[in-house]
């Protein structure tokens, strides 16, 4: 029995326990329902187990050896990996402009950093990711423990995991992935390759594009080490079991034929988009970052147009390009929209 089952289960005992509401007594009545699956690790439910098993679940479905849910986000994630793996003293390579949890996990472990730079692409605004060459020349010269790299990059800028999975076997180093803006790959062959069954670690934001809510997010494993002792030292142990439980129906969501078709449905729509616009130029790895620029324009006037004009608010500008956010819950009527730019 997975979480959501278990929230479905109809409860008869008196719990004289937390959360002291008791699923009834709901001070935001908007959330009524969320109340009434909030649960605590009592024998009448026995979360634990639940939970336990819905991970398993995940597991199974993404192919790796562990999966976590997470309700920290994906900050979470990359603090529990370099805590499972690094060591104080240890070597922990960081992209000098990544998330600024990497740099804090780094602190937490206790491990030396080492900031690497990304080539930067000085036509659209943004970094490159790291060529082979590149990645084996890093842990050549530092010799690190662990590395992270970024993939996607906010615009979706993909790096090839698999071959850096490879190089980073051979040297004896770990591999943490922030896909935290990937987490629709692993259900379409028309996104890039997810990093799930390459790398030692791979963080998926859920909330980001694959239709989760804030902030749930997964930590993937194909390692033996201890990932739960670390995930203990940063996590509540008063987790929210409704949050955790949608993680497990956003994953079956995902996996299902539904799911899969509106991921190949958002994908089919966007291509149309790109065919049309002609006026504009876009760029990227992975589709469902609409990453744009029009001739004449710096990305700041492109979004301020966007916003002022078309009602449009993008979620990330630079100075050369402008990028639209798109995944699970991205409408065809708010694509469609996008046509009007024909105009710009």
């Amino acid at each position: 029995m997975g979480l959501i089952s278990l929230l479905r289960k109809k409860n008869k005992k008196l719990l004289f326990t937390t959360p002291s509401h008791s699923g009834k007594k709901a001070i935001f009545h908007k959330f009524y329902q969320w109340y009434k699956s909030d649960i605590s690790e009592v024998d009448a439910y026995n979360p634990e187990d639940a939970l336990k098993e819905a991970q398993e679940n995940a597991a199974s479905i993404y192919g790796t050896k562990k999966t976590f849910f997470l309700t920290n986000g994906s900050t979470s994630g990359i603090l529990a990996s370099v805590l499972a793996c690094c060591n104080r003293g240890d070597n922990l390579l960081i992209w000098n402009k990544s998330h600024h949890c990497h740099k804090n996990a780094g602190t937490l472990s206790g491990a030396n950093i080492i900031e690497y730079e990304l080539n930067y692409n000085s036509d659209w605004g943004i970094y490159e990711p790291l060529s082979t060459n590149q990645f084996e020349n890093l842990i050549k010269d530092n010799a690190p423990k662990a590395i992270i790299i970024t993939s996607p990059t906010y615009e979706g800028k993909v790096s090839d995991v698999a071959a850096f999975s490879k190089i980073a076997k051979q040297y004896g180093v770990y591999l943490i992935v922030d896909e935290a803006h990937g987490a629709l790959y692993p259900f379409s062959d028309d996104l890039p390759q997810s990093a799930v069954k390459y790398a030692d670690f791979t963080v998926q934001s859920l909330h980001k594009t694959a239709g989760g809510i804030n902030p749930t997010a997964l930590l993937h494993t194909n390692t033996e080490l201890d990932v739960e002792k670390a995930l203990k030292l940063i996590n509540t142990t008063s987790p929210s079991y409704p949050m955790l439980a949608t993680v497990e129906a956003n994953i079956n969501y995902l996996n299902s034929s539904k799911g899969r078709k509106e991921i190949e449905s958002l994908i089919s729509q966007i291509t149309n988009i790109r065919k049309n616009l002609t006026n504009l130029e876009f760029y990227g790895d992975d589709i469902t970052k609409i990453l744009i620029k029009k001739q004449g324009l710096s990305g700041f006037e492109l979004s301020e147009i966007l916003f002022n004009k078309y009602n449009i608010e993008d979620e990330r500008t630079n100075e050369k390009s402008t990028m639209l956010l798109t995944g699970i819950g991205t409408s065809k009527s708010k694509l469609s929209k996008l046509f009007y730019l024909i105009k710009l």
